[in-house]
């Protein structure tokens, strides 16, 4: 069992109790979890905790000295505020040691009913500049913000030095360029979309069709993509799509890439960040395992002496196996282009 020797926290993913479990073999600091509802944005079928689960790893992770962090990061829908409220109090019940929301409404309700309860502004909440975090701050008290993944190191760096508050940025997983919070794109094509139902692609509204040995990928009858014989097939989500413009089958969007800041975390360190986020609730206990384990010697190895850190090839590669679209990239951490 490894243990925590890094002043910047390592957040890891757990959909299940088993990957909660790996998770804290292989070195997390803390796991973030949700229940089996539309509270939380990976709401898969399969996916998620049980209040019993959740009461075994909060147990297990107190154990062990580790932090267990409550996702309901979607926001409340219309005549149903109960069930989400309803999770608050059960992560509350069940012993959390924070709950990650966007809702201001939420936000509001927690920081009421549970003055001690820790709270963190999700990703969801889509707080790229320091009044917008301060703002949330002074209304709700929170304590952390996960900030989006479409901000540079150098607007990093400044929200850092200027926020009375600890911050979160992701460090590995599929990568979203969108604004975060704010992006309608699954919500146009089939009426649900992470922000309300915790889904970009709901299972739903996803089809395959085979034909002529080629295999086209649809979401609400809207053709995503399509795979020549042989050619690996991802889940359809619009964004990364390939359409054609003018006369080219490319992907117009976004590409399926996987951001991977390992090279970028002494820069993070010396910002102040206090933690660095793993993606992947949906994801295998293997991936948890590798991924969590990577990062947690990478992290170590900064800690140990910034000035000397280089990551290291095993480290990319076992990173580079878990990557979407078998691609990696910093991500908007570095624009070129601006």
């Amino acid at each position: 069992m490894q243990t925590r020797t890094s002043p910047i926290e390592l957040v890891a993913p757990a959909g299940s109790l088993a990957a909660l479990k790996a998770a804290i073999e292989a070195g997390a600091d803390t796991v973030y979890l949700g229940l089996k509802n539309a509270t939380n944005a990976r709401n898969f079928a399969g996916l998620n905790f049980t209040e019993a689960d959740i009461r075994a790893g909060v147990e297990l992770a107190h154990r062990h000295d580790r932090h267990v962090l409550f996702a309901i990061n979607t926001f409340v829908q219309a005549g149903r505020m109960a069930e989400w409220q309803a999770a608050v109090d059960a992560a509350h019940d069940l012993g959390a040691d924070a709950v990650i929301m966007a809702d201001p409404g939420l936000l509001a309700y927690a920081s009421d009913r549970y003055p001690d309860l820790r709270l963190h502004l999700s990703v969801q909440g889509s707080a790229t500049h320091t009044d917008a975090i301060e703002l949330i701050k002074e209304q709700f008290g929170i304590r952390r913000v996960v900030l989006p993944r479409v901000l540079t190191l150098t607007e990093i760096a400044r929200i850092c030095a200027n926020v009375s508050v600890e911050v979160e940025v992701f460090g590995f997983g599929s990568l979203c360029v969108m604004a975060e919070g704010r992006c309608l794109l699954s919500s146009y094509a089939t009426g649900d979309s992470p922000n309300n139902k915790g889904v970009c692609s709901p299972a739903h509204a996803v089809r395959w069709v085979e034909e002529d040995g080629r295999m086209d990928a649809r979401l609400s009858g809207i053709l995503i993509d399509r795979y020549e014989p042989g050619e690996p097939a991802a889940y359809p989500t619009l964004c990364k799509g390939r359409f054609e413009v003018d006369g080219q089958a490319d992907h117009a969007l976004e590409e399926p890439t996987s951001l991977n800041a390992i090279g970028l975390l002494p820069k993070l360190a010396e910002m102040g960040v206090s933690a660095i986020k793993i993606e992947g609730r949906q994801r295998s206990p293997a991936y948890v395992t590798q991924v969590v384990s990577t990062l947690r010697a990478a992290l170590d190895s900064v800690h140990a002496d910034a000035s000397r850190f280089s990551p290291r090839p095993e480290w990319n590669a076992m990173l580079a196996r878990h990557a979407e679209g078998s691609q990696v990239t910093q991500g908007a951490f570095e624009r070129p282009w601006k």
